[in-house]
């Protein structure tokens, strides 16, 4: 069984965090952000996680540092994501201060762009994100990559975080970061979070991003059902006695891809810490699905995906 608290390193940062992280998104409704959230996340935390992935859209910092507190676990022994929205690139500092107000922190395990490329920020209400009718961010040619890129290294010379990586990145965006990076450290992202299941496994990304010493994320690391109710996953769960779940993150723990599973229930937590270990045989069956499919972020009827072109994102 892997242990829950294996370790993969970030060689561009000089840090590490847990292979196996709690996803933190929750749906902008009710107490989902608050009260709620902060119950399962104090749950994943006792059930041994000590990596929490949120994001300032995602509207759950807050609870992340309650359940911390709650929990009674110092705070070095927690590795906590969070990241730039696309709106805030033009305010970087200013962005990440309200991150760590949000979650009650001195500093960030890891702070990532969320996504590569910049919209319009206007301080109006609740919500300063200009969107179009479709309801797609307003896109703005300012700052550019290379310009975000240089405020997180300030950030991070600023010690707001202790490393920083990318998220949503293509090999053509990570490029583009890493030819133009002209920051004070110019250091390399740490970290690129992607979307990565066995429908979409990006060899082609993952080995650019072991060529440059990133480590790769994976969000909706089990591709929901879709994936979940695939026949040959279905058969490697009733192989190993185990949920389908498991067999998908024990997949992304052979190819030491970081996993971000969400789960707001106290059993599916416990699971998603005890994997089994796959043959080479039932590694090989599960690598032969991909299909290039996109699940969580694909694009619209017009081929965008949040107003960016799936051209521009290098997907």
């Amino acid at each position: 069984m892997y242990p829950g608290h294996r370790i993969v390193k970030m060689p561009n940062s000089g840090t590490s965090c847990p292979i196996i992280g709690l996803g933190g998104w929750a749906p902008n409704s009710g107490e989902e952000r608050t009260t709620k959230a902060k119950k399962w996340m104090l749950s994943a935390l006792q059930n041994g996680y000590r990596h929490i992935d949120t994001a300032y859209s995602y509207g759950t910092e807050k609870a992340v540092g309650e359940a911390i507190v709650e929990s009674g676990i110092p705070r070095e022994d927690v590795f906590v994501v969070s990241k730039l929205p696309p709106n805030h690139h033009g305010r970087v500092l200013e962005s990440i201060q309200e991150t760590l107000d949000n979650l009650g922190f001195k500093w960030l395990d890891m702070y990532l762009m969320h996504w590569p490329y910049a919209a319009a920020y206007e301080l109006e209400g609740d919500e300063p994100e200009p969107l179009h009718p479709d309801g797609a961010p307003k896109r703005v040619d300012s700052p550019t990559i290379a310009e975000t890129w240089a405020a997180m290294e300030e950030a991070l010379r600023r010690s707001k975080c202790e490393a920083i990586g990318v998220s949503n990145f293509s090999i053509k965006t990570l490029e583009e970061v890493m030819k133009n990076t002209r920051g004070i450290i110019s250091v390399k992202p740490a970290m690129n979070q992607v979307e990565m299941h066995p429908y979409l496994q990006q060899n082609d990304l993952l080995e650019f991003c072991r060529k440059h010493n990133i480590a790769v994320a994976a969000y909706a690391p089990s591709g929901y059902d879709i994936v979940r109710k695939d026949p040959v996953i279905v058969e490697l769960a009733a192989k190993y006695n185990v949920t389908p779940t498991q067999i998908i993150l024990a997949w992304h723990l052979s190819r030491n891809v970081v996993v971000i599973p969400k789960s707001t229930n106290d059993e599916r937590q416990k699971e998603n810490h005890n994997l089994p270990t796959l043959e080479e045989e039932d590694l090989k069956k599960i690598n032969a699905l991909d299909r290039g499919q996109r699940i969580c972020n694909k694009g619209d009827e017009n081929g965008l995906v949040y107003g960016m072109s799936i051209e521009d994102l290098g997907w």
